[in-house]
């Protein structure tokens, strides 16, 4: 009855708390206990207790002592006249006599712990678990080892049989769930991180149970509740969440799967109503309840706490409520696994099972003489024919596995197909998360926040939490208070302004809650808060002067950094995660269900708050079959997603708006093992803290180390072997358009653009540079096409002779000629263009101009064609300048500089130059540039300007000046003539040299 306290007797002496384990006997007559801290498992008298009170006087009917150490795991083979299985600290399984408790024999040998015993629906076969690397499926008819199950990374801690023997469910230390399909012997599906971690806390465990039924595997969860999964598509069917103020560890189903029972480290014992989702019942004890066993037919819980204590509560279910022994499911299995228990009448029909069987032709079966070595001991299941049934399948399995490995295969993929098929039909969209945020571990510290500014961090502790801000930079500024947190916060952002915090409802009665707190305000009281009713906050971020919050109706609400309210919109779909940047805010939201192939479908919108428009709407990529894990800007603001596969892109303007892929996880880890949790990024680096498996995302203490990997295209393997240039090609072309789409938008709003010219200047030189080293791969490689078409991709005049002279020393005459046609092509578009919009005026001639004479000209050249080029070129007037630098000709291949106009490319200030010749290379100073004569050289080292040719009537400025040379150092040190063209620079010449190395 409810309110009767269970009484407890001891069992196993203990000094300090250790995992203890009970099961009850199939008949219900009799209870086994066994403790970590006890070598002997003890046989129990059920009757015997129930009337002996709370005392320990009952002794029990049978000790066994057989371990060496303590015994850390239970198991009862199901039906009468069943074996007892006992696994120990000291590596081994043991088997004994029920009831009487007589040693057997031993089952196995394991080189470390074992964690966890389950025997089959028939008792046939029996997992076996713990330290070890896999799960070993003993056949119990002989002892052996059927089948090793390997994927695990942790100790395997829970294992249960499915009632219908489809599946063998398994957990792990870390909260990793596994299904093991026995029809293949293989992996089927694999549920990471849904179980909570107990960590050195060795007195509990996780565990798993299925429903009676077999439709559901019940899985204690994160929140201290109990999630429930399907059998066959392993989604979240339904979630049991009441008063556990600690994680649940340890669970078992009614005999009929309509109540379920569940012990928590709040030293609670709950009874649920599963179809209602509400405890009914409730024990409070005075040590952990550290295992549960439901009678098998009766209403009467078995438990033993972690002292060793141990008792029967009895009447568990109210009489006024369903019997929990009323409707108890009758299974009649459809499928044949590889380790089948099915009866004797049932072999050798024809089955419609995906067992190896059914690939065996039955007259191959019926002739194939079966030979299999004796039994070791007698089995303990006389009466029953299973036995052999088991026999035949294992050795039929082993004979045919070469001759049917195919039919296996084309089966499993079959089957593998059919179970995608099923969990695409209920496959979930992907639920709101905080980028930069870790699941909450209880007792442990985790991240609300974590970005490149610093990181926000909350623990609960004795109902509330305390939550702290904390900034990478410690010399940033005074420290920012810790908070104590009574709303329970499970999401937050930060910026160089503030911090924002949100929680959801967590009952009927609860509001949701956003709360806003600057880091530093001329008022006293800055920090506000906002209640929602009827709605909950799902995800929040933070700009340049507002504060944002998605919510459950859809609704985007904008604040103002003083709690303001200005705007209200409604989002297409679900929120799946936002992202703020100075005045841009990013929403990605569900733009449907899931696809058939299970896929997110996820739209994309970015809103410039100030100027209330939308900036961006489209589809965000994943790769497939993935979720997205992180979503933000980078220090640039460029738009970035980064998904569960590893893949992060970034929002590029070319070809109409698309998502390059710019770095993956798997091509940049060392080892498989290793994953990337993002933490931001920049235009060349990718900040990420490096988890190793199964740890997917980074613990709070000890302070995480922030890694730095270079952006990188997955490039595909070239036949060139420079996938290294090709990467950094593709990498300097990305951000060149980058900085020219700003440059475009600056210059559209009539805004200065000068701050971005050097940047776009030494971006295309040091592209320049990327490509003539790539252009000499090629020519090393023999792919002269290739080369050609690099060539063509050349931005400055300077890089374009640099390649001529590459292969001219290469000695590739046809890359010679198709380089200097490409050059002299452009040399004629640029002068055409030139002709037709003019190249001075009162704009672009400044008062730095030299005084040009339009009369008199250097001779002509001629090109390689044999055509005269004109190339007349205006001279300095020699009266302007206290000495004349003025020579009559200039060598072939120097190119002009000085020149001012508001047209590089429509300058045709350098002369044509068809070929170079061997005897006439230039000789370049330390700045790159060619040097004068040597005429020029002794009179100071200052080189000759040489400009175009114009007439004085277009120029209205024409006041005399000093020429000067604009790459050479002043007397006082600063750089000469800050009113350069840059346009000019791009044409005439790098400040650095070109290093080709052939």
């Amino acid at each position: 009855m409810k309110g009767r306290q269970v009484k407890l007797r001891e069992a196993h002496k203990s000094g300090s708390p250790a995992l203890c384990s009970a099961v009850w006997a199939p008949g219900g007559q009799h209870v086994v206990t066994a403790s970590a801290a006890d070598t002997a498992v003890l046989i129990h008298d059920a009757a015997a207790l129930l009337a002996g009170g709370r005392g320990s006087g009952v002794a029990p009917l049978s000790t066994m002592r057989l371990h060496k150490e303590g015994v850390t795991a239970l198991a009862v083979a199901p039906g009468p006249g069943g074996s007892l299985a006992s696994g120990s600290i000291d590596h081994s399984v043991k088997f004994y006599t029920f009831p009487e408790g007589e040693f057997q024999s031993n089952v196995a040998r394991f080189t470390l712990p074992i964690r966890s015993l389950s025997f089959n629906k028939k008792g046939t076969l029996l997992a076996a678990a713990g330290d070890d690397d896999g799960i070993k499926l003993i056949a119990t008819i002989d002892n052996t080892i059927a089948k090793v199950l390997k994927g695990h990374k942790g100790s395997v801690t829970g294992l249960a049989f499915d009632p219908r023997n489809d599946y063998l469910a398994s957990v792990d230390s870390f909260g990793t769930v596994v299904y093991w399909d026995l029809c293949i012997g293989g992996e089927a599906r694999t549920l990471t991180r849904v179980a909570p971690t107990f960590r050195s806390d060795n007195s509990v465990r996780n565990v798993l149970c299925w429903s009676p039924d077999g439709h559901t595997l019940a899985v204690p969860g994160l929140r201290n509740n109990v999630v429930l999964y399907d059998r066959d598509t392993g989604e979240e069917v339904s979630t049991l969440k009441g008063d556990h103020e600690q994680p649940v560890c340890s669970l078992c189903w009614s005999p009929n799967g309509r109540y379920l029972a569940t012990a928590g480290l709040d030293m609670q014992v709950l009874i649920w109503d599963v179809k209602s989702r509400q405890d009914i019942e409730r024990q409070k004890f005075d040590e952990k309840i550290c295992s549960l066993a439901w009678k098998p037919d009766g209403n009467s819980l078995l438990l033993i706490d972690v002292r060793g204590r141990f008792g029967i509560w009895e009447s568990v279910i109210p009489s006024t409520m369903k019997s929990p022994t009323e409707g108890i499911p009758d299974l009649n299995s459809t499928r044949a696994p590889l380790f089948d228990d099915d009866d004797d009448d049932d072999y050798g029909k024809p089955r419609t099972s995906c067992g190896l069987e059914d690939d065996i032709d039955e007259s191959l079966c019926d002739s194939t003489p079966f030979s299999h070595k004796r039994l070791k001991r007698k089995s303990t299941f006389d009466g029953d024919s299973e036995d052999e049934d088991l026999i035949h399948q294992l050795e039929l399995s082993k004979r045919m596995k070469d001759k049917h490995k195919d039919k296996k295969e084309d089966a499993g993929k079959a089957r593998g197909d059919s179970a995608s098929s099923g969990r695409l039909v209920t496959a979930k969209m992907q639920a709101a998360f905080q980028p930069g945020s870790t699941p909450p571990q209880p007792g442990m510290r985790n991240f609300l926040a974590y970005n490149m500014l610093g990181s926000i961090t909350t623990v609960e502790n004795e109902g509330h939490s305390h939550v702290e801000v904390d900034f990478h930079d410690t010399g940033r500024g005074p420290r920012v208070p810790s908070m104590t947190d009574y709303f329970g916060f499970t999401m937050a952002a930060l910026n160089e302004s503030g911090s924002v915090f949100a929680n959801p409802c967590k009952g009927d009665k609860s509001m949701s809650t956003l709360m806003y707190r600057p880091f530093g305000s001329w008022a006293g009281n800055s920090e506000w808060s906002m209640r929602f009713e009827g709605e909950e906050v799902k995800a929040v971020a933070l700009g340049a002067g507002w504060v944002a919050a998605v919510t459950s109706l859809n609704f985007l609400r904008i604040f103002t950094e003083g709690g303001l309210q200005i705007h209200i919109l409604s989002v297409s779909g679900p929120v799946v995660t936002t992202a703020g940047h100075g005045d841009q805010l990013a929403i990605v939201s569900h733009a449907s269900d899931c696809l058939p192939s299970g896929d997110q479908v996820l739209d994309v919108k970015v809103f410039n708050i100030s100027e209330r428009a939308q900036s961006l709407s489209g589809r965000l990529l994943l790769t497939p079959s993935s979720q997205l894990s992180w979503f933000g800007f980078s220090d640039n603001g460029q738009l970035s997603s980064y998904d569960s596969k590893g893949i992060l892109r970034v929002f590029s303007s070319q070809f109409g708006g698309s998502w390059l892929p710019v770095f993956s996880s798997v091509k940049a880890r060392k080892s498989e093992d290793e994953s990337h949790w993002v933490v931001g990024l920049d235009a060349n680096n990718i900040f990420c803290i490096v988890c190793k498996y199964p740890q997917s995302y980074p613990e709070v203490m000890p302070k995480p180390v922030l890694t730095l990997l270079e952006l990188s295209f997955p490039i595909a393997s070239s036949d060139l072997g420079a996938n290294s240039l090709e990467n950094e090609f593709m990498m300097r072309k990305l951000h060149l358009s980058q900085i020219q789409n700003k440059m475009d938008e600056m210059a559209a709003l009539g805004l200065d653009t000068t701050a971005y010219d050097d940047e776009a200047f030494n971006m295309e030189a040091g592209l320049d540079r990327c490509i003539l080293r790539l252009i000499s791969s090629c020519c090393s490689g023999d792919k002269l096409i290739r080369a050609t078409e690099l060539a063509k991709l050349l931005t400055l005049e300077k890089s374009m002779k640099g390649a001529l002279t590459l292969v001219t020393r290469l000695k590739l005459p046809m890359l010679q000629e198709k380089f200097s046609s490409i050059l002299e092509e452009r040399m004629l578009n640029d002068k055409k263009i030139a002709g037709a919009v003019g190249i001075c005026s009162n704009a672009t001639i400044t008062r730095n101009m030299p005084v040009l004479t339009p009369h008199t000209t250097l001779p002509s050249k001629f090109g390689q064609n044999g055509k005269k080029i004109d190339s007349s070129l205006p001279i300095l007037n020699p009266g302007n300048q206290e000495s004349s630098l003025i020579e009559p000709k200039k060598p072939d291949g120097e190119q002009a500089r000085g020149i001012i106009g508001s047209d590089l490319k429509g300058s045709p200030a350098f002369t044509s130059l068809a070929k170079v010749r061997k005897n006439s290379e230039t000789k370049r100073d330390r700045n790159g540039a060619s040097n004068a004569t040597i005429g020029d050289k002794n009179k100071g080292g200052m080189d000759q300007i040489v400009a175009e040719k114009m007439s004085t009537e277009h120029c209205n400025q024409t006041e005399p000046q000093r020429p000067f040379n604009p790459f050479a150092k002043s007397s006082s040190g600063k750089e000469p003539l800050a009113e350069l063209d840059l346009k000019h620079r791009r044409d005439s010449s790098y400040k650095q040299p070109l290093n080709i190395n052939i």
